[in-house]
């Protein structure tokens, strides 16, 4: 199991939303330098994920310097998420070192802007697919896209992405695990890795992943407590 620790940022600091209410946010002990240097130490870490949390409200990217000071930190590769609607912000991302991006909103809402992105980064790109039971939900996770999973997942099949990160909102930052009967479905409907995102609270919860099949998993609250690193070493 490859783990993905998170790291949210909210005016260059280090935070966790409930469920991704922005009226739900709880500061975390490490600032997000710190929590990528302890993250850097462990070699279950197969890269960190960031999210430019207000880039994802306001629809534009809001930490860009940042994420490029984060960078300079560690030798790990980053995932980039949070208002990544225009090529060129991506770009820009991209000319600092950034490794992969986390698309989400525009993906799902523009098939033609994706596969020009696709087309452009290839196997860099990460589709978020962030959902309440199977319907899509997009702007910070504040709207409903109209779009379910099943049909979405049939659009994209054949596009050269790094993968499919999906998360359910109503488990994400409840410490109640992952929605595994869904994580499952899903990772059977695609030829593409699914990254299990959501909910992740134990070195039990990454096991039961692996059991169906899925390699890597986001790990967002959990992973700044220091007994989920006692399990995990």
């Amino acid at each position: 199991m490859n783990i993905i620790p998170a790291i949210d940022i909210i005016e260059g600091q280090n935070v966790r939303l409930t469920q991704g209410d922005y009226g739900k946010k709880t500061a975390m002990k490490r600032t997000p330098e710190e929590a990528i240097a302890f993250y850097s130490s462990f070699e279950q870490v197969a890269r960190i994920h960031i999210v430019d949390l207000m880039g994802a409200l306001k629809q534009g990217a809001q930490e860009t310097t940042v994420i490029q000071k984060l960078k300079e930190k560690t030798d790990l590769p980053l995932q980039i998420g949070g208002g990544l609607r225009e090529t060129e912000t991506i770009e820009q991302y991209d000319a600092i070192g950034i490794d992969y991006f986390i698309l989400g909103t525009r993906a799902i809402m523009d098939l033609d802007w994706l596969e020009t992105v696709v087309s452009r980064f290839p196997g860099r790109i990460f589709v978020g697919v962030d959902a309440r039971e199977n319907d899509i939900y997009v702007n910070g996770w504040t709207e409903n896209s109209g779009i379910t999973i099943d049909d979405y997942l049939k659009k994209i099949e054949l596009l050269d992405i790094a993968g499919i990160i999906y998360t359910d909102i109503n488990k994400d930052g409840m410490n109640q695990g992952p929605n595994f009967e869904n994580t499952q479905r899903i990772n059977g409907l695609t030829r593409h890795a699914v990254i299990a995102s959501g909910g992740v609270r134990s070195k039990d919860d990454l096991d039961r992943l692996e059991t169906m099949g899925i390699t890597q998993a986001i790990v967002g609250k959990a992973s700044h407590s220091d007994e989920f690193w006692r399990d995990i070493r």
